[in-house]
């Protein structure tokens, strides 16, 4: 096993991202925005967060046959990123979405799957030495979640930690939570997961009990600008986050979880973790874009905020 190694399963897109005043209403046409492309998808944004950081990082994934993919699987490389366990799809296109973000930041996003669809629980397989070698393993939900039961499955059983950002949220197998050491909800997601209204310490401390209850070690609850609610055995703790002013909060989730598990596999305390990822998120909704707003792991650690 090597212990600084992280593997993210998880979705390769191609963003396409229009910063405008603000999001248009059902009907309502918007002039004067601003357009650019990027790689994305949360799995690759993870990946990339994890990479620049400082993580040694396997990807596995699946893109389709055609320039988007091709693009991304490049930029990957350039990260320093081992793609070798990135898959292609004949007959489906790469992944891709569509992203509108206002003038506060906030965003709205579409996604076309593509590829990210198809990876089964066979493509992973491949890769399944790397997943048992891993120190940790980071997962998300833009790919079947079957698949990503059977990676949890795989990394529980040969002793590595199986961390899963349940995004988008969705109804989870009652065995996956078992397999899981971490989960790592925000505030909607953990009410969609558990049923409970997340909106401050005390129901964030709800709805993780609900979560260990199922079999989860650690969860973490992002809340926004109040923090990151941690409950870890018997303790319960807030981290604070920093406060910056937003332009755009694409991917802070991503980065926050990339820089996680860097963390993590680096040895740091849990606290210590998850104080190094807020400052890294932090960090990133200073900036407009996915991946190019992950700061690097010299930002990060020079950043005096």
């Amino acid at each position: 096993m090597k212990k600084n190694n992280i593997v993210v399963v998880g979705s390769s897109n191609t963003d396409m991202t229009i910063k405008t005043d603000k999001v248009p209403r059902p009907g309502e046409t918007v002039l004067g925005g601003v357009f650019f492309t990027a790689q994305g998808g949360k799995g690759a944004n993870q990946a990339v967060a994890a990479a620049r950081l400082g993580g040694e990082v396997n990807f596995v994934a699946k893109v389709g046959c055609d320039a988007f993919g091709e693009a991304s699987v490049e930029a990957y490389k350039r990260e320093g990123i081992d793609t070798s366990k990135v898959l292609r799809s004949e007959s489906t296109a790469s992944g891709v979405a569509l992203i509108m973000v206002d003038g506060k930041g906030e965003n709205s996003i579409a996604v076309a799957s593509g590829a990210n669809a198809e990876l089964s629980v066979a493509d992973v397989a491949t890769a399944e030495d790397c997943i048992k070698e891993a120190g940790i393993v980071l997962m998300q939900l833009e790919t079947p979640v079957e698949t990503i039961a059977y990676v949890a499955s795989t990394a529980h059983a040969a002793g590595v930690k199986a961390v899963l950002n349940p995004a988008p949220a969705q109804p989870l197998p009652s065995s996956l939570y078992k397999d899981l050491y971490m989960i790592t909800p925000n505030e909607t997601e953990a009410e969609i997961l558990t049923g409970v209204v997340v909106n401050d310490m005390e129901s964030a401390a709800v709805a993780a009990d609900v979560l260990v209850e199922r079999g989860v070690e650690v969860v973490i609850i992002t809340l926004g600008s109040k923090g990151a609610f941690v409950r870890e055995k018997n303790n319960r703790y807030l981290v604070p986050s920093h406060k910056v002013e937003a332009v755009d909060t694409t991917a802070a989730g991503d980065t926050f979880n990339g820089a996680l598990c860097v963390a993590l596999a680096e040895g740091k305390q849990l606290v210590d973790a998850v104080a190094f990822a807020n400052k890294a998120a932090a960090i990133g909704v200073t900036r407009m874009g996915a991946q190019t707003s992950i700061p690097t792991r010299r930002e990060v650690d020079e950043w005096g905020a």
